[in-house]
């Protein structure tokens, strides 16, 4: 454990830790909208260290509470979460050979530490960046949940405070940086205004759902540059 703190440099445990932060904030205000939904205080906390995937716990939160089906929005979640098999073909070496070792592992990968470990080239830095802000992301997901969740039972709108926009703001900074780039620009817009144009009239968690056909859309404009690649 301390050659794994001792491979992070400065810059890159002050960039995990920062997101750490982040995610503690986005966590209370995922506890203070489940409790103040209508969800016991325990409900949020079970969640966030059983599942572990705040996407997924924020649907599923959102479906229910707009009167949505459990079994819809555990659905849901299982789809918004299936980008995780990918994600265990990528950072499969990180994990280790133990079965101790992955299924930890594999309960502790988010999007977060998947990225900060592809981002490093060193098979050193990559398994040290993604056990530190695996680790670092559980306790401060699940400590800001706790926080959260009482000041659920405390708070009765949390609309009021602005809390419902803390998630969708975290995950627009996420993306901001990756428009630099335009191969990116094309699938997130398509993806963006799939969502927008959809949620008046479909359940919540559904418009999600279907704007990954952004995705789809970024592949396929991928494939004839590849091809006028291999020609030249």
């Amino acid at each position: 454990m301390r050659s794994m703190w001792r491979t992070l440099d400065r810059g890159l445990a002050r960039d995990i830790g920062l997101v750490c932060l982040a995610d503690c904030i986005v966590g209370i205000s995922y506890g203070a909208i489940a409790v103040g939904s209508g969800f016991p205080i325990w409900a949020p906390m079970l969640l966030s260290l059983v599942v572990f995937a705040g996407a997924s716990q924020f649907m599923f939160i959102g479906i229910v509470a707009s009167g949505g089906n459990p079994i819809a929005a555990v659905v849901a979640g299982l789809l918004v979460n299936a980008r995780h098999l990918p994600f265990g073909f990528a950072i499969g070496d990180v994990l280790g050979k133990s079965w101790a070792r992955r299924l930890v592992g594999s309960h502790l990968m988010i999007d977060e530490n998947v990225a900060f470990a592809l981002a490093q080239r060193d098979a050193g830095r990559r398994r040290a960046a993604y056990w530190a802000c695996g680790i670092g992301l559980f306790v401060c997901w699940n400590a800001g949940v706790v926080i959260g969740a009482f000041a659920g039972t405390a708070i009765t709108d949390t609309d009021a405070f602005g809390l419902d926009a803390a998630f969708p703001a975290v995950l627009l900074a996420l993306v901001l940086p990756a428009l630099r780039d335009k191969a990116a620009r094309l699938p997130v817009a398509i993806g963006a205004a799939v969502a927008l144009a959809t949620t008046p009239f479909l359940p919540a968690g559904l418009p999600v759902l279907l704007a990954l056909v952004g995705v789809l859309a970024g592949v396929a404009a991928k494939d004839p540059e590849r091809e006028t690649e291999v020609a030249r």
